[in-house]
């Protein structure tokens, strides 16, 4: 969990993650349409991540926990076998605007080492072309396609990277005019 007032963290709380009900839960049908009923035992729903967190790891004495929290779509099987054959040609902010904070939070609650595997190899691999392109940048439209597929954590990196890139230009016609 970040900081309380950090937008990209309260985004992340919000993101929808599909969970699964241990246990009916009476008078809690209304997170799956149905007001007043109650919810019951297998019923599989989307919560926020703040709420399937917290549901998934607080426990009744002596019982299961209310309700299991599944896999997102994001990180599904499907998308894992995409990221491993090529992670540059997943369009990352399609699947989930802040991926990788996703990932973490999922990461600390299901521990998948090969999951965790194949996301950092993702993130080393994406990391390369990102700088590439902040310290390259071609044509202005190129670049803002290759800026949509991008989630939050790698915009912000490659904003760092191509500031520092553009710094390090005017120092050193700065020097060369020495």
């Amino acid at each position: 969990m970040g900081s309380y007032y950090n937008i990209d963290a309260i985004l992340t709380d919000a993101q929808k993650v599909p969970c699964t009900f241990e246990l009916t839960v009476p008078g809690l049908g209304y997170l799956e349409g149905n007001v007043g009923a109650d919810i019951k035992q297998g019923t599989r729903v989307e919560l926020p991540l703040w709420l399937g967190e917290f549901l998934a790891v607080s426990q009744r004495l002596g019982t299961s926990t209310l309700c299991s929290l599944d896999v997102p779509g994001a990180l599904s099987p499907r998308v894992m076998n995409a990221l491993k054959a090529d992670p540059r040609s997943v369009d990352l902010r399609a699947l989930a605007p802040h991926f990788y904070r996703l990932s973490v939070r999922i990461l600390d609650l299901l521990e998948e080492e090969e999951m965790a595997g194949i996301l950092i190899d993702t993130f080393k691999k994406r990391a390369s072309e990102i700088a590439d392109h902040a310290h390259n940048l071609r044509a202005v439209g190129e670049g803002a396609d290759f800026l949509r597929g991008l989630d939050e954590s790698e915009r912000q990196l490659f904003r760092a990277a191509h500031e520092s890139a553009k710094a390090m230009r005017v120092w050193m016609s700065d020097m060369k005019k020495k």
